[in-house]
């Protein structure tokens, strides 16, 4: 193993160990709240709503819904970590000790990435425990259950980079969860199907990006998708591609990190 792999790889594991014990210490804050959550959306929508609504597709409402919010709830905060993390980072300065260290960019950022992954998935975890109240937990291909949710969580993880590149007060790390992520995820069939909406709604929900990384989860768990489950993990690995590409261009430009 030469020097600098062993660099980047004590860099690696020392930057994923930072980000783990900045949400593992604060866990009430960070894992809790998710939970409280999902709750209420089962209890409002799942149980109140749904009884009105009935089976979709041959499933109970609360169990057709889950996927959706299981998925909604590892992407959040897989954003927020990495957002809030390297903002943090920017705003004490102390990111200019990993630009000055003889790390790679690369390195720097799986770190991050890795970070907001692990949170995600941590809260997924909790979530699926909480939901056993209301729902038949089912899982109809374990393995591409696990590989949606790592590559979303991935995806929106850097997202989260790439909006605390560009972020210069904490209202901008706001501004994307707020305007963008909320609506498309509202919007992307997480209490409805698509085959529900009249035509041209049908035509814009098939826009979102959203739309098919949760039809991909429903898949993997219930066996039902509103789309080519083909063309929705082309479309989940496009974007992993393009984000990857666009976080570590800026990055190595010193977008935000250099006046």
């Amino acid at each position: 193993m030469t020097s600098n792999l062993k660099i980047q790889i004590v860099a690696y594991n020392t930057i994923v160990r930072k980000e783990v014990l900045r949400f593992s210490r604060i866990w009430k804050q960070t894992l809790i709240p998710p939970v409280i959550t999902n709750i209420l959306y089962f209890i409002i929508f799942g149980n109140l709503i749904g009884e009105r609504i009935g089976e979709i597709e041959s499933f109970r409402y609360t169990d057709f819904i889950f996927p959706g919010l299981l998925l909604m709830s590892v992407i959040t905060h897989s954003y927020t970590n990495t957002v809030s993390s390297l903002y943090i980072s920017k705003y004490h300065r102390y990111i200019e000790e990993l630009l000055v260290s003889p790390i790679e960019n690369y390195t720097i950022l799986a770190g991050y990435i890795t970070g907001g992954v692990i949170r995600g998935i941590s809260v997924g975890i909790v979530v699926i425990i909480a939901a056993q109240l209301f729902i038949t937990f089912t899982v109809s291909n374990i393995m591409l259950m696990l590989l949606v949710i790592l590559l979303s969580s991935t995806l929106f993880s850097m997202c989260g980079f790439l909006n605390g590149l560009f972020a210069n007060d904490w209202d901008d790390i706001n501004v994307i969860p707020t305007f963008i992520m909320t609506p498309l995820t509202y919007l992307g069939g997480i209490f409805f199907s698509i085959s529900m909406l009249p035509g041209i709604w049908k035509d814009i929900a098939l826009i979102n990006p959203i739309l098919y990384l949760i039809n991909a989860l429903r898949y993997s768990m219930l066996g039902i998708t509103d789309v080519s489950i083909v063309f929705a993990f082309f479309i989940i690995l496009i974007f992993n591609l393009i984000m990857v590409s666009l976080c570590l261009y800026f990055l190595n430009i010193g977008q935000g990190l250099r006046s």
